[in-house]
């Protein structure tokens, strides 16, 4: 997901944690002509063995270049074009919002409207339903408070499937894990059911609504949801850019399923550009465009935060200057849909592969090239911190995970300790020490990096204390506060348990060549020893499946019942196994029997095993069955 990169590319690239916004080391040259450009685009391409790149760059006045880079098929030698559809991933999810946003403005439905009233036959659990239920406007700017969706959801190939059986293949995700409209999670089923409720008020497949009220008046002529027969197709690639990807019928096609040229999507920047209006015709009014780009719903934008995740439609800082649009990512494809407004200029690019480092290098080099001119915006003044600020720091842990399945981990690693010094807020967490915001008002800040340019809006927010606790918000990342004992204590437990993991196999090596030696075999030992070596050695095996699985098909290997999947189930419980047999050992054993140093090496590492066990089953990993 910052986390968890193979599942969080799957639809977006969204980041959904961290104190700083697009951090990075250095801004690349910038190119002064398109022709220095796509030499600089060919060299990462060459570079990084990245097959092709389709690739527009808008004003708002039109194109100033439209083009195709590098290989479609790499085994047919096809050259990649202007006409050449990509996947473009989650970009497509900003047409389920502009179609809930034109029935809104003809006053078909509102945005406020409760999804159970719209929708009663579509599935989803809410324990807040009766005084905060699921709206319109949550599905959109990802505030439901679900899940995103199941790896097993991921893995359906819905090929003939429509959209309300694609939304009962397996709705248990669908399921609110705090009050909707507090805090933003990306999800991908949100989308769908909005896409549904359009087909409802319509009567019409979404994908033909869609057609005809903004495919066809925006000029994408062959933008299509579906795997195209006849229009020219890239074929995706591993990251190796070599091994394809097989087409991936999407579950929820609205989320995620647009196959677009650089043709198409040159016109629909061009359509944010100038303000829902396209060759002098309003396709939608201007203030629609405002909307998407506008965070109403989390408790961060109720307290003013302007920055954040809004319609289908998200800010984003690079150096110095603030973007908006959407990002995306299937298997074997990568895309970037942004626009500054008040410059008037704009950028999309695809990948027909999913190398997260050459996308990042490739976005860098078109941003330099569009902004060589233009000056930053000034930055706000620097406010005074509020009196009460103090009382904010202390130490964070995520609690607005987008995969429950890996918050046992993200809860962890993402541990944040916050302090004021010298009227500004210091943030350190494991990816960064003492990472510096100064205020733009009593509750909000910007970053300021320790090298590049200097965040000129606010992506920090002191949250009003509520009865869930107290919150700040970092980024698109809500973090709630802990008990310093807690937090400390959290992290002491994680520190014993890898000198514990450690220790183990180290140690491991000495005494199975000391119990080959006759004269210092110790039989008492030997399952106090062997237990704890067998827990340690059933989770590298599951470390080592979900790497192995990762490096291709990730989402056919885990999302399905396979020997990648099974064997990650076996490897969990075969830990919990190990970790309870070591202590019965230990229990067990005579006390005259072992050594005293053995005995109290043994209690601390068999201590550090049951309590990861513990803490691992709880967050439900013990018995992890993937593909359910």
């Amino acid at each position: 997901m910052k986390k968890f990169i193979i599942l969080v590319l799957v639809f977006s690239l969204l980041s959904t944690a961290g104190c700083a916004p697009n951090k990075k080391e250095d801004a690349p040259r910038s190119a002064q002509s398109i022709e220095e450009l796509q030499q600089q685009l060919e060299k990462i391409l060459n570079d990084t063995h990245t097959p092709g790149l389709s690739i527009a760059i808008v004003h708002r006045d039109g194109p100033e270049w439209v083009a195709g880079l590098g290989k479609a098929d790499v085994a047919a030698n096809r050259a990649t074009t202007q006409e050449t559809l990509f996947r473009i991933g989650s970009t497509s999810k900003a047409f389920a919002s502009l179609s809930i946003l034109k029935l809104a403005n003809e006053g078909k439905l509102s945005l406020e409207d409760p999804v159970r009233k719209l929708v009663p036959e579509v599935w989803f659990a809410n324990p807040w339903e009766e005084s905060d239920p699921v709206r319109v406007v949550d599905l959109l700017e990802h505030t439901t408070g679900w899940d995103d969706m199941h790896l097993r959801e991921y893995a359906k190939d819905a090929q003939d499937m429509g959209l309300r059986e694609a939304l009962d293949y397996d709705h248990q995700s669908r399921i609110s894990r705090w009050r909707p409209g507090t805090r933003m999670a990306y999800c991908n089923s949100g989308p769908a059911v909005a896409a549904y409720i359009v087909e409802k008020i319509t009567g019409q497949g979404f994908e033909d609504y869609v057609t005809h009220n903004f495919f066809e008046p925006i000029g994408m002529k062959t933008a299509t949801y579906f795997q195209p027969v006849s229009a020219p197709l890239t074929m995706l690639y591993h990251p190796d850019g070599k091994t394809p990807v097989p087409y991936w019928n999407i579950l929820f096609r609205p989320a995620g399923s647009i196959n677009a040229s650089a043709n198409d999507m040159v016109a629909y920047v061009g359509f944010y550009l100038n303000r829902g209006t396209v060759n002098g015709t309003q396709v939608v009014p201007a203030a629609l465009i405002d909307r998407m780009e506008l965070p109403t719903r989390t408790w961060a934008a109720k307290d003013g935060l302007a920055a954040g995740y809004g319609l289908s439609n998200y800010w984003s800082v690079h150096e110095g200057l603030v973007y908006h649009g959407h990002n995306g990512g299937v298997e074997g494809g990568l895309t970037e849909m942004a626009y500054l407004p008040d410059y008037g200029a704009g950028y999309f690019y695809s990948l027909n592969t999913s190398n997260a480092d050459t996308f990042q290098k490739i976005g860098d080099v078109i941003r330099a090239y569009i902004t060589r001119e233009f000056d930053k915006p000034a930055l706000p003044p620097v406010a005074l911190l509020s009196e009460n600020a103090s009382v904010y720091a202390g130490w964070y842990q995520p609690d607005s995970p987008r995969i429950e399945q890996i918050h046992f981990i993200d809860r962890l690693l993402g541990i944040n300790l916050v302090r004021f010094e010298d009227g500004k807020l210091l943030c350190s967490n494991l990816g960064e020490r003492n990472q510096v915001f100064v205020p733009v008002t009593q509750t909000q800040f910007r970053y300021v990096p320790k090298n590049g340019v200097v965040a000129p809006v606010a992506t920090v927010e002191l949250l009003r204390p509520n009865a869930e606790g107290q919150f700040i918000q970092l980024g698109m990342a809500t973090l709630k506060h802990l008990p310093a004992w807690f937090a400390i204590t959290e992290i002491v437990l994680v520190g014993c348990f890898i000198l514990a993991v450690v220790s183990i196999i180290v140690y491991a090596p000495f005494w199975i060549l000391g119990d080959l030696i006759k004269k210092q075999r110790h039989p008492t030992e030997r399952a106090m020893r062997g237990w704890p070596l067998i827990a340690v050695l059933s989770l590298l095996a599951l470390v080592v499946l979900y790497v192995l699985a990762c490096r291709s098909d990730v989402i056919a290997h885990l999302g399905n019942m396979t020997g990648w999947s099974v064997g990650m189930f076996l490897a969990t419980l075969s830990y919990v196994i190990a970790a309870v047999a070591s202590a019965l050992a230990l229990w067990r054993a005579p006390k005259q029997a072992v050594r005293r140093s053995v005995r109290i090496y043994s209690i601390a590492v068999t201590t550090a095993l049951l309590i990861a066990a513990v803490y691992l089953a709880y967050w439900g990993v013990i018995g992890i069955r993937t593909w359910g």
